[in-house]
């Protein structure tokens, strides 16, 4: 298959190539702002769950103490039923447009980048000292800076009797400075007591995530966090239904200006570097709920929030920042069906100007790896737990097991969650799900119409097609191929210089990308293994993605052309069988090499203890007088192999069977070499004895379905495999 066309260069696009250039290139530098400080470690991109079995948090929730706002507390004499909450970054103040709204308590939370002085028109603030003084557990697992931080404003704003909680950006300004012309302040809470609202339809039982910008007149823009496969979804409803309201709890509204959009659609929508984006919602447009089984992008720039969904405000403290926002809102839109409550999306009540300064794309790394498989676990996520705090608890420590946050997150939730308790919040009752219930027909009389008014689109500097473009298309297709599969990637080399680098190539295109190597790092979640029995640790990882379609895996130094494997059939085995340079019969008799015949000796004795089918397969296809050496740097085994492959190991035990002989003994023993996948890995680009100074151009061709060598040991080295692998895929140029 031919490397896809790229796409047409714009001047974003090619400011992300020197971004991207001059960003690796500060190596000690980047890796330290990763796993040290600002940007936590990433949890969607993490490989998986820690090995160990994660302790479950034990909560006497009955034995919570009270901890009431005291004289001695920072701010005693604050108190609102609404509150407005917002980051107190280091911003000029003229940009930072927020304004007091009447009848609202403007409130600020500092964090490390906040500078001495600061202050905004009509705003309280919370310093970093009056947050360490409030007594609330959860301020301790809180990041040093970012907005996350804002979870001690949000505690101190329930404590001093916030019914109303309005979750907003500095950079906000409110039309017409009036929120409650925006937004459901005051809601009817009785049984069909409440407006009728119009809502999503959910006829289609398989569409689980909606883009709502298409409903306000922009079918071709898409809120961060929507999995990018579901940006081409541009035409307008066929019809919706109608529900009564009151059970808003959640209300997003939009930004006309600078809609909250991902760095892909930032840094490819541009016809010239500094132009502004000026997007433009339809004002008139209903507001328009979603239905259980429905979920739809919530961010922390323009989000309301009702007492019975407080709960929902705390942001993911170990994920990446600009998706905590969006790993919280899909968690707590799930818990929200949980008491009856829903998300409604409002019509633009704010305007934000665009700066001109889009951010990296790894600081959103965990939203595009893997949030399509978040959303499918939190549709298939049950819990049984008696109380609304169980049951959050209850998913948090799902999702920690699942890699969508890191252990951190969940001590963190169980301490918000009795923070909560101690300033006396209550409770909301459960209800039963919607969603198992069987749905009601939806008959012509409950079908509601509303055709969306197109707005402008000049800000796109593309023609609109009702299509999403070449690049990201592509990336939809390769991800939609392999997006169920798993890559174990075993690094040679260092990979406190690359392990983040693996994840953020490979991370866009597989379900998870696990990170082996001779010496494991807990803090860049890199699992102990040894090359040399490598495919023994295999098993462990096949049980852990139990759900998975099937397993690569992959050598460090074997890069893999993704886009060349769309034809190979992903229900049979793959291995370099058809590479001479790879893959050689070994014969034992009159041998003099002492390392294989040990070899095969135990290679003879394994499979005499093979079950008979599994031994005449390996008879049949190689006899015993040879065994067969495999470099096995790359393979692919599908799922319903996994099972006879973790038995097979089990068999070989303690057995000294080597990674290079132990591999292509169990694909023999699976399956005869012709029911192996021909159009896979047959066309590699397979270097030997290279001079040390060939460079990557030198080796690599992006016709190949994998190279090798490729040896990436650090950040450098990982620029300029990403310069020649762009030749393939373009978009890997706009990774930051």
């Amino acid at each position: 298959m031919p490397p896809p066309a790229a796409p047409v260069a714009t001047t974003g696009s090619r400011r992300a190539v020197y971004l991207l250039l001059a960003a690796l290139a500060a190596a000690p530098f980047l890796l330290l702002l990763f796993f040290n400080g600002g940007a936590s470690p990433s949890a969607l991109c993490r490989s998986s769950p820690a090995p160990r079995r994660i302790p479950y948090p034990s909560v006497l929730w009955s034995r919570v103490p009270p901890l009431p706002g005291l004289p001695s507390s920072p701010l005693p004499d604050l108190r609102a039923s609404h509150w407005i909450v917002f980051s107190a970054s280091p911003h000029h103040q003229r940009h930072r447009p927020l304004a007091a709204a009447p009848g609202w308590q403007l409130l600020a939370v500092a964090d490390e980048a906040t500078p001495p002085g600061w202050s905004h028109p009509g705003a309280a603030l919370l310093t970093l000292a009056d947050q360490a003084r409030l007594g609330f557990r959860s301020v301790e697992f809180l990041p040093a800076r970012g907005h996350a931080r804002k979870a001690a404003a949000y505690l101190f704003a329930v404590q001093r009797g916030a019914r109303v909680v309005y979750d907003a950006d500095a950079r906000n300004a409110v039309t017409g400075n009036n929120l409650t012309r925006h937004f459901d302040v005051d809601l009817d809470q009785r049984q069909g007591g409440g407006s009728v609202l119009l809502q999503y339809s959910h006829a289609d039982p398989n569409r689980t995530v909606v883009n709502p910008y298409v409903h306000f007149g922009q079918p071709s823009v898409w809120p961060r966090g929507l999995p990018l496969e579901k940006a081409g979804e541009v035409g307008a409803e066929e019809f919706y239904t109608m529900v009564y309201g009151g059970g808003q709890f959640i209300q997003q509204g939009l930004c006309n200006g600078l809609p909250d959009v991902d760095a892909v659609f930032y840094l490819t929508r541009k016809s010239l570097e500094m132009e502004a984006f000026d997007v433009q919602f339809d004002a008139d447009a209903p507001k328009v709920a979603l239905p259980q089984g429905v979920m739809a992008p919530v961010n922390s720039l323009n989000t309301m929030f009702h007492a019975p969904a407080f709960w929902g405000l705390a942001l993911p403290v170990s994920v990446s920042p600009m998706a905590s926002d969006v790993i919280r809102g899909y968690w707590a839109q799930r818990i929200l069906w949980e008491i009856g409550g829903q998300l409604v999306v409002y019509p633009p009540t704010v305007h934000r100007t665009d700066n001109v300064h889009a951010h990296p794309f790894d600081e959103e790394k965990d939203i595009h790896v893997n949030v399509g498989r978040l959303i499918n676990f939190l549709m298939e996520w049950r819990s049984t737990k008696p109380t609304l705090f169980e049951r959050i608890l209850d998913l948090s420590y799902a999702m920690t097991e699942e890699g969508f946050w890191w252990e951190k997150d969940l001590h963190f939730m169980a301490a918000w969650l009795q923070d909560l308790v101690a300033v006396g919040y209550r409770q909301p009752r459960l209800m039963s799900l919607e969603i198992d219930r069987p749905r009601a027909a939806i008959g012509h009389g409950d079908k509601q119409e509303f055709v969306p008014k197109k707005q402008p689109s000049v800000h796109l500097g593309v023609e609109e097609i009702g299509e999403v473009s070449t690049e990201i298309g592509n990336l939809i297709k390769w991800r939609k191929h392999f997006g169920d599969v798993v890559l174990i990637v075993h690094c040679t080399g260092p990979v406190d210089r690359t392990a983040l680098e693996w994840r953020l190539l490979y991370g866009r295109i597989f379900r998870a990308v696990v990170i082996l190597s001779e010496h494991g790092n807990s803090d860049l979640a890199v699992e102990s293994s040894n090359f040399a029995h490598a495919y023994k640790y295999l098993p462990k990882v096949f049980d852990r993605f139990a759900g998975a379609e099937g397993f690569v895996f992959l050598q460090d130094h074997m890069v893999l052309n993704y886009w060349n494997l769309l034809d190979a059939d992903k229900s049979k085995l793959w291995i370099t069988n058809k590479v001479k340079e790879s893959w050689s019969d070994v014969p034992l008799p009159g041998n003099n090499n002492e390392w294989f015949m040990n070899q095969g000796n135990m290679v003879k004795k394994a499979v005499d203890s093979f079950p008979v089918h599994h031994q005449a397969n390996y008879k049949r296809s190689i006899g015993e007088d040879k065994i067969i050496h495999c470099s096995s740097e790359i393979f692919y085994i599908p799922r319903r192999y996994t099972g006879d492959f973790s038995y097979l190991v089990k068999v070989i035990g303690n057995l000294d069977i080597h990674h290079t002989i132990g591999v292509p003994m169990l694909f023999l023993a699976m399956d005869v070499p012709s029911n192996f996948e021909p159009k896979a890995l047959g066309k590699l680009a397979y270097r030997t004895n290279l001079p040390s100074d060939t460079t990557f151009s030198a080796i690599y061709t992006p016709e190949a379905h994998a190279v090798y060598p490729m040896k990436v040991e650090n950040e450098i080295d990982f620029v300029k495999l990403i310069r020649v692998m762009a030749s393939g895929d373009p978009f890997l140029l706009e990774l930051v």
